[in-house]
């Protein structure tokens, strides 16, 4: 394994950042804990929309990942995609193809950064994680993240090589 000092960091978006993309962000926190490499990454998450900045996670998915055991940071509020974060962060994980459109707008030079989460599951899973906010489908929403998040980590050890 090779050492690192910059931490890899890691960017999860979906549209209002209140449901998908803080389930994401914590999921994918507890996995990377788990594997006893959180020293090694930067994980955060943002929303393509304004609508619920300053918000808390959505109530059904402070229940689901509480449900599921997975630590939501208790100063967790949502926020807006800025520029100077298609540049700073090393993945940008998209939610759905509508975030991937929203996140392209921005015409930064993503070289190869932006990808959909679903494109690590390993099952045949949707392309999209669909958003809960209208379904209230959060245990669906969670079992995707969770195996995309999987998939995302061994994708991202065997590129960096830890």
């Amino acid at each position: 394994m090779t050492t690192q000092t910059t931490p890899i960091r890691v960017l999860f978006v979906c549209l209002g950042n209140i449901c998908r993309s803080p389930m994401a962000e914590a999921v994918f926190q507890k996995i990377v804990a788990d594997a006893g490499l959180e020293r090694r990454f930067e994980i955060a998450s943002v929303g393509t929309g304004a609508w619920h900045v300053g918000e808390r996670p959505h109530p059904g998915t402070q229940a689901v990942l509480q449900r599921y055991n997975v630590p939501l940071r208790s100063e967790k509020r949502a926020q807006r995609l800025r520029q100077e974060d298609l540049e700073t962060y090393d993945y940008i994980i998209a939610m759905d193809g509508e975030n991937v459109q929203d996140i392209e707008r921005y015409r930064a030079a993503l070289n190869g950064k932006l990808v959909r989460l679903l494109e690590f599951a390993s099952s045949t899973a949707p392309r999209d994680v669909p958003d809960p906010y209208y379904t209230q489908g959060f245990d669906q929403v969670y079992n995707l993240v969770l195996d995309g998040c999987m998939g995302l980590l061994e994708h991202i050890r065997g590129q960096r090589q830890i």
